[in-house]
């Protein structure tokens, strides 16, 4: 029988069920991401997050990322 353990995100503190066991029904399996996404989480939290605050980091992750290219962009085109 798989194995659910309800859980509180550490980021936003709202509960939620986690299926470890049974993975592709897992709430957190709607967010995809990608090796680097999945890195800036694990930099901030050791446990499981909510798929809602898993959107949010993976979209603050995005606007880092961009906003460093941009700087750097303006930085080679001798804008500052």
């Amino acid at each position: 029988m798989p194995q659910h353990e309800s859980k509180t995100c550490p980021r936003c503190q709202c509960p939620f069920e986690c299926k470890v066991g049974s993975i592709l029904i897992c709430q957190c399996s709607t967010v995809s991401l990608n090796d680097e996404e999945r890195h800036y989480l694990g930099e901030r939290y050791t446990d499981c997050l909510c798929a809602n605050c898993m959107k949010e980091l993976r979209h603050e992750f995005q606007v880092q990322k961009f906003q460093k290219m941009l700087n750097q962009l303006m930085g080679a085109s001798g804008f500052k």
